[in-house]
C-alpha cells in the first residue's frame, strides 16, 4: 500500500481537504504557525474557476488560470502537500482514508467545493459537457472546435446544423458568460477561421428554468444581461427546463427539440461528499451544517468551509452563496481561530461581508453590484476585469492574462484555438 509519509511532530496536525478558494486561503494563513498543516487535493494546482469559460472559448491557456500548489508553499516547512483523493473519514479514530493510505488528524477541514448536479438525469450526465474544472473546460474547447472541423466535411444540412448549434443550460453567471463569449466568437472570429461555413445558421441557445437570467442578482442586472445577450444574438429562453439530451437533440418542457451535438451544462451544483460522516450532519442541498466557527455541528474536531458548509445567518438562513468570497472569508477567519486556540484566546464567530457580485456578457458589456452601487456597461466590464485579474494567484499568471485580454480586445481575435487532445501512449513493438 502507498503511504502519505507525513513526518510525525509534536505539533497539532490540521488536515485540509481541497485546495480551492477556501482551503488555499486557510493554508496560506497558517504558514509559519505552530501547526503541522497537511493540504490534500487531487490536483497539484489551484484552479481559478471564474475564468474556466475563457479556457473553454480559447481566450486563455489552462496554465494561465492554474497555479502550482508547491510553488505557493515552497518556502514554508510546516505545510505538507499531498496529491491524493479522500475516500472516507473515520471521526472516532480521527483518521481519513486516501488513495495514499491513512492519515491521522487533530483537526480536519473539509473544503471540497461542488461538482456538477444533473438532478438525476442519466442521459444528460452522459452526453452534456460540464465546466467545473480546467480539464473539462479544455475538453469543451476541443469539442466545439472538432465539431466545426466535422461541419466542413458534412453534406447533410441537418447534421451540419447540429454540429454548429450550441445549447447552454443554466442562466446564472457561468451560462451567461459563456453564451456571450461564444456569440462574440461566432461574429468576429469563427467566420475568419472557417470561411466555408455559414455562421448565420449557427444558433446559440441559453435555456433557463426560472423567469430571468442572473436570477441571484437584482432586477436591473437581470434585465441588462438579457438585453446584452439579445444584442449579441443569443437565443434566450427563460422558464424553460431541459428534460433530456441524447447527444443529438435537447428536449425541453416548452420548445420543440433542438438539434445539437453540444449541450453545455451550467444548471446546477451539488457539494462533493465524503463517506463516513454522520447523516444527521447534512442539511439542505447536501451541505454540512456548521456553527458560527465553521465547526460541523455534532462533531468534535471537523470543520467545513466554502460550498460544503451551511452556516446560517439572518440574511442567509440556508447558508451563504456558493461563491469564492464566502469560502475565502471563512478560510481566513478559521485560520485566525486556529491561531487563537494556540494562544488560548476567545474564538471569533464568522460574519460574511458581502462584497458584491458581477458578471460579464461580452466586450464592454457587464453588470456589477457592489453594496453601495449598481452599474452596467463599459465601467462594469472594466471593474470585472480588474477584480478578476487581481484575484489570480501569481504575478506571472496575471501578466499572461492581461496580455491575452489586451490582444483580444484590440485585435478581436483569440490566438489559442488549438485542438489539443490527450493521447494514449502507443504500444511499443520490439
Amino acid at each position: 500500500m502507498m503511504q502519505a509519509n507525513i513526518p510525525q511532530t509534536n505539533q497539532k496536525r490540521i488536515v485540509i481537504v481541497g485546495a480551492g478558494f477556501g482551503g488555499l486561503k486557510l493554508a496560506r494563513n497558517l504558514v509559519n504557525t505552530d501547526y503541522q498543516v497537511v493540504l490534500l487535493d487531487k490536483n497539484n494546482y489551484h484552479q481559478f474557476q471564474p475564468l474556466f469559460y475563457q479556457v473553454a472559448t480559447a481566450g486563455l491557456e489552462p496554465s494561465a488560470i492554474s497555479f502550482p500548489l508547491r510553488k505557493v508553499f515552497q518556502k514554508f516547512t510546516n505545510i505538507h502537500i499531498r496529491i491524493a483523493e479522500v475516500k472516507s473519514v473515520n471521526p472516532e479514530a480521527n483518521q481519513i482514508e486516501t488513495d495514499l493510505g491513512s492519515i491521522n488528524y487533530d483537526y480536519l477541514v473539509l473544503g471540497l467545493g461542488c461538482n456538477t448536479n444533473y438532478f438525476g438525469m442519466q442521459n444528460i450526465a452522459q452526453h452534456a459537457i460540464p465546466m467545473k474544472s480546467v480539464s473539462e473546460a479544455l475538453y469543451l474547447r476541443n469539442f466545439i472546435l472538432q465539431n466545426l472541423e466535422k461541419a466542413l466535411e458534412e453534406t447533410n444540412p441537418d447534421e451540419k446544423q447540429k454540429l454548429m448549434n450550441v445549447v447552454i443550460a443554466g442562466g446564472g453567471p457561468t451560462g451567461v458568460e459563456i453564451a456571450g463569449t461564444l456569440a462574440e466568437m461566432k461574429k468576429n472570429i469563427l467566420p475568419k477561421d472557417y470561411p466555408e461555413l455559414d455562421f448565420s445558421s449557427m444558433h446559440i441557445y441559453l435555456l433557463e428554468g426560472s423567469a430571468k437570467t442572473l436570477g441571484v442578482m437584482s432586477e436591473i442586472s437581470s434585465k441588462k444581461s438579457r438585453e446584452y445577450l439579445d444584442k449579441l444574438g443569443v437565443i434566450v429562453k427563460t422558464e424553460t427546463r431541459v428534460l433530456d439530451f441524447d447527444g443529438e437533440n435537447v428536449t425541453t418542457d416548452k420548445l420543440e427539440p433542438i438539434g445539437t451535438k453540444t449541450l453545455i451544462w451550467a444548471a446546477g451544483v451539488s457539494p462533493n461528499k465524503i463517506e463516513g460522516l454522520a447523516a444527521e450532519w447534512f442539511v439542505r442541498g447536501n451541505r454540512l451544517k456548521v456553527d458560527a466557527f465553521n465547526q460541523v455541528e455534532g462533531s468534535k474536531n471537523i470543520f467545513a468551509i466554502g460550498d460544503m458548509a451551511s452556516q446560517a445567518e439572518e440574511k442567509y438562513p440556508n447558508g451563504h452563496p456558493q461563491l469564492a468570497q464566502p469560502a475565502m472569508q471563512q478560510g481566513e477567519n478559521l485560520a485566525k481561530n486556529f491561531k487563537y486556540k494556540l494562544e488560548n484566546k476567545p474564538l471569533k464567530p464568522f460574519k460574511y461581508n458581502d462584497l458584491g457580485s458581477m458578471a460579464t456578457v461580452g466586450r464592454n458589456l457587464a453588470v456589477v453590484e457592489l453594496p453601495f452601487i449598481k452599474f452596467q456597461g463599459f465601467l462594469a466590464w472594466a471593474t470585472w476585469m480588474f477584480v478578476h485579474l487581481m484575484s489570480i494567484v501569481g504575478v506571472k499568471n496575471r501578466l499572461l492574462i492581461f496580455v491575452n485580454w489586451c490582444w483580444n480586445y484590440f485585435t478581436y481575435d483569440q490566438s489559442l484555438r488549438l485542438l489539443i487532445k490527450p493521447r494514449v501512449k502507443p504500444e511499443c513493438k520490439l
